[in-house]
């Protein structure tokens, strides 16, 4: 049993966060194929967690007892036991929803069809298909013949195949890999009005005998496989061309990583199974996981609409900012006053346009700016090598260690620098995740600066599917820090000052450390206090033991967090004066904002930055302080919306029981559906 703490897991806090996701999933009021697309959230968040977490755990196993006050009352063993047991809850869900959809999808007219159900028409057209664009793609491995057991790679789906092949029917294994660059659902044509859809997997199965036929296989049977692999980095921080080698051999060498779950179609004959487990030295801790017919659920994510908008979100275009006439200037505008704009409700598009416009600028000298996650077709990178052809100094601070996206970005650094931007990769020992862009203006004979800073990527894509805030600002003294955060990029040896900005790993621990201290002494001399955090992830010991101070000096915090919460909220001896809810709807919430009440004047930071030791200590990290009182009202009324969802919003407590809050005699209030009609009222009709 594990000890008892006054900290929740983060692991187990993480599932209770996906099993949010599914819950969406589950949800009647949402969408059926957006319902889909939640399962494929789920799967993907899902096959991460494994990939991450459950990797790292299963590396100290070893240190047992010695983990205990890490894991919150866990050593790593008991740990991965409590794991697997929330995994296989979870699974049993996800299936039991995936069928529920199937069903409700079946009213709609709309059928999944396997080899099986298949007229002679379609049957036709299926093998046909597989002929015409699968089959130069099935490279089936036999078992029997092979010297080694082939290295399955993650992210993919294999089938294990047993047959009985030959005038003696011997039993004969193969393994299939599904190609994964072909769509995983197609249309299959029928007679009657009914959209008939059929995975790929189905396909292959289908064509089975056409693939076999030389073996003279009488009995073929196919089974899915997933293998999940730890994808932990093994870098050493070098630099310049010798830091990206190393990346992209990691990278690469990532699908060859440790198996840390395998997952297979419950059904797989014992023979079968028990041969592909010993030959990938498969044990008990390997997370062994029975699961349907199908896997690799992530695919459901760009799950095609195929024709029927009618069971999908309905389209909210990104609005226009109401203050900024879309034929002018952005930069004129940031010089007459400060704005925010609020993703994915209003438009990307004045980032863009501001990029634009300051490569044109005969007047600009230099643009800076940090890339974590870039779109594959990116317009900002785009305008960074339009500006650096103008003659302009572009400096880029790109991250190449960003999960999952290092191959993309390691492409942008290369191609930057073919155009000749002068890329920066990153700062030894510290990932940069702080999202700033410094745009360097002649004025007057004078340096003026312009500054963009975010709690989000710039990157057109997410933009349109995360929440997130962007500040636009020629406030010189907040312009003028952003300068000294990429003066620290160019020359590392150097320490800087800030008075405004809170920049890890220096100084965001101890200014909202003091933000904090500065309410448990107003609450104490009986002075208002209160703190409303929204953030992605809690889990900071050091910053969760001093909200439990702040509480028990009678100082009000509010909670809103996405992912992990590891505070326990609303225990009487050490957290009953704080509360915490988790918003999960159709667009990810992403946003980082602090309000601490600060004697009656509210001190309102927007973040790049988590509470996770990562965060405020191993990474460069920048939160900025709102100063236009404006701004500022526009950022406490979104939270505010927030913090009054009815719909959307779940409870966050020690159980993690995910109960959706429901408030009695009130209108319904879906916080995310009512910001953007808010945002709406306040775009004039002309514009």
């Amino acid at each position: 049993m594990p000890q008892k703490s006054n900290y929740i897991n983060r692991e187990l806090s993480w599932l209770a966060f996906n099993h949010r996701v599914m819950q969406e999933a589950m949800d009647k009021s949402v969408p059926l194929f957006e319902r889909l697309r939640f399962l494929g959230i789920f799967s993907n968040n899902m096959d991460e967690f494994f990939r991450v977490r459950v990797a790292s755990i299963k590396k100290i196993l070893p240190l047992g007892k010695k983990m205990i006050a890490e894991f919150a009352g866990y050593t790593p063993k008991q740990l991965l036991e409590e794991i697997q047991l929330k995994v296989r809850d979870l699974q049993e869900d996800f299936e039991s929803t995936y069928n529920t959809i199937i069903s409700e999808l079946q009213k709609q007219k709309i059928y999944f069809i396997n080899e099986k159900q298949l007229s002679k028409e379609q049957s036709v057209f299926v093998k046909e298909y597989f002929s015409e664009q699968v089959r130069s793609d099935i490279i089936p491995i036999m078992l029997n013949q092979a010297k080694q057991f082939p290295e399955l790679k993650d992210q993919s789906i294999y089938f294990g195949i047993r047959m009985l092949a030959g005038p003696h029917e011997v039993v004969k294994y193969a393994i299939i890999e599904i190609p994964k660059r072909l769509p995983r659902f197609i249309k299959v044509p029928g007679k009657d009005d009914r959209l008939n859809i059929m995975f790929l997997d189905d396909v292959i199965r289908h064509n089975l005998p056409e693939i076999f036929k030389t073996l003279q296989a009488k009995q073929i049977e196919a089974y899915t496989l997933k293998i999940t692999r730890d994808a932990e980095l093994d870098i050493e921080n070098e630099v310049a061309q010798t830091y990206i080698d190393s990346i992209y051999k990691s990278v690469k060498n990532r699908k060859k990583g440790e198996p840390v779950r395998f997952l297979y179609d419950k059904d797989i004959p014992s023979d079968l199974y028990n041969k592909i487990k010993w030959a990938m030295h498969l044990v008990k801790d390997d997370n062994l996981i029975g699961g349907g017919r199908y896997h690799n659920f992530k695919d459901f994510i760009s799950f095609p609409d195929f024709g029927r908008k009618d069971l999908t979100y309905e389209n909210l275009k990104p609005l226009n900012h109401p203050e900024i006439d879309s034929a002018g200037s952005i930069m004129q505008h940031m010089r007459n006053k400060d704005f925010m704009v609020h993703y994915p409700y209003q438009s990307f598009h004045y980032f863009i346009d501001l990029m634009r416009e300051a490569a044109l600028d005969p007047h600009v000298s230099s643009i800076r700016i940090t890339l974590y996650r870039v779109a594959m077709n990116s317009k900002v990178t785009n305008a960074l090598i339009n500006a650096a052809k103008n003659g302009k100094n572009v400096v880029v601070i790109i991250e190449l260690q960003a999960r999952f996206d290092e191959e993309n970005n390691i492409y942008w650094a290369k191609k930057l620098g073919e155009e000749g931007v002068k890329v920066i990769y990153g700062v030894k020992g510290l990932k940069v995740h702080s999202k700033l862009c410094l745009i360097t203006r002649k004025e007057n004979g004078k340096s003026f600066y312009y500054a963009n800073i975010g709690t989000g990527n710039y990157n057109e894509k997410t933009a349109v599917l995360y929440s997130d805030k962007s500040l636009f600002t020629t406030n010189q003294k907040i312009a003028y820090e952003v300068k000294q955060v990429f003066n620290f990029f160019e020359n590392n040896e150097r320490n800087y000052k800030y008075q405004h900005l809170l920049v890890s790993p220096r100084t965001t621990r101890s200014g909202f450390n003091k933000l904090i201290e500065n309410e448990i002494n107003n609450a104490k001399k009986g002075k208002e206090a209160y703190i409303l955090l929204k953030m992605n992830n809690l889990v900071d010991k050091q910053m969760i033991d001093k909200l439990y101070e702040a509480s028990q000096a009678g100082v009000k915090i509010r909670l809103i967090i996405r992912g992990i919460c590891c505070l326990k909220t609303g225990i009487e001896s050490f957290s009953n004066n704080i509360r915490g809810i988790g918003v999960i709807d159709r667009f990810l919430e992403h946003t980082r904002i602090y309000i601490f009440c600060n004697g009656g004047k509210e001190s309102t930071y927007i973040s790049s930055s988590d509470w996770m030791y990562r965060n405020l200590d191993k990474r460069i990290e920048v939160s900025c302080p709102i100063i236009d009182p404006k701004v500022k009202e526009e950022v406490r009324q979104i939270i505010e919306t927030q913090w009054k969802d009815n719909v959307k919003a779940r409870i966050l407590d020690e159980n993690l029981e995910n109960h959706y809050r429901k408030i009695r005699d009130e209108e319904p209030i879906r916080s995310q559906y009512l910001t953007y009609e808010n945002l709406k009222k306040q775009v004039p009709k002309n514009n």
